[in-house]
């Protein structure tokens, strides 16, 4: 059991077990064991914990852990690097399976999601879905022009086919920019493409799911109704 983990009223109602208050009286029942050991109320359950119900043990994913990450800049975002540089592997629980979802460039800082749940992996990273995520961008010319925040709106060429913004304003020192895709380093490159050269790139929104005042370097582990804002589900 960890501080940290999930719900297990939560896990166990969302792959189908009960509803919430069935899997309450489950447990209740002393149906529900969590490491042999019979299940409480209110307990919290990571990747790491054996779960039965009624002897049989629950489906592997139903643990599964998500992560929020602040990555810091000059951090990779891999699993594993053969030159031997940082990743953001290095900052969170070590848990089997465990994975980045997407990227954020060696760069860039901000939000990133890791987990070992291929599903959401998938559901958060195809562009079939246009998970929207937001950006605060630096520039070295600082507060973009209207002209740029236009040409930015209406879709720029890129090497690899044209990119518009979902939403872009102008800031202090730069702009905010929402984009519903994640091709590899896009947003400095739909940047240059205005002439606007980055100097810092922060990620501050998946979905729903925001950074907050989540320090840089640090994490948390997310809830199921999190998960459900990135992904934009609505109760």
């Amino acid at each position: 059991m960890a501080d940290d983990g999930v719900r297990l009223q939560k896990v166990l109602a969302r792959l189908g077990v009960a509803s919430r208050r069935g899997v309450e009286d489950l447990i209740r029942q002393g149906r529900v064991s969590v490491n042999g050991q019979p299940a409480e109320l209110g307990m919290r359950i990571t990747v790491q914990d054996a779960v039965k119900v009624d002897g049989q043990a629950v489906a592997a994913q139903a643990a599964a852990a998500t992560y929020m990450l602040n990555k810091p800049p000059a951090v990779l975002t891999t699993v594993l690097d053969q030159r031997g540089r940082k990743t953001v592997m290095e900052l969170v629980p070590r848990i089997p399976g465990l994975h980045p979802v997407g990227r954020l460039d060696r760069d860039s800082e901000g939000l990133l999601l890791l987990t070992t749940d291929g599903d959401l992996t998938l559901k958060l990273t195809h562009p079939r879905y246009q998970h929207r995520k937001t950006y605060r961008v630096w520039c070295e010319q600082g507060a973009l022009s209207q002209a740029q925040v236009q040409r930015l709106r209406d879709g720029v060429d890129l090497e690899d086919g044209p990119a518009k913004a979902v939403e872009v304003r102008s800031e202090p020192e730069g702009c905010l920019l929402v984009l519903a895709e994640g091709r590899k380093r896009q947003v400095r490159r739909m940047l240059a493409a205005v002439g606007c050269d980055v100097l810092r790139l922060l990620r501050t929104k998946i979905g729903r799911l925001e950074l907050g005042e989540l320090p840089t370097g640090g994490w948390r582990q997310l809830e199921a109704d999190e998960i459900d804002a990135a992904l934009g589900r609505r109760d």
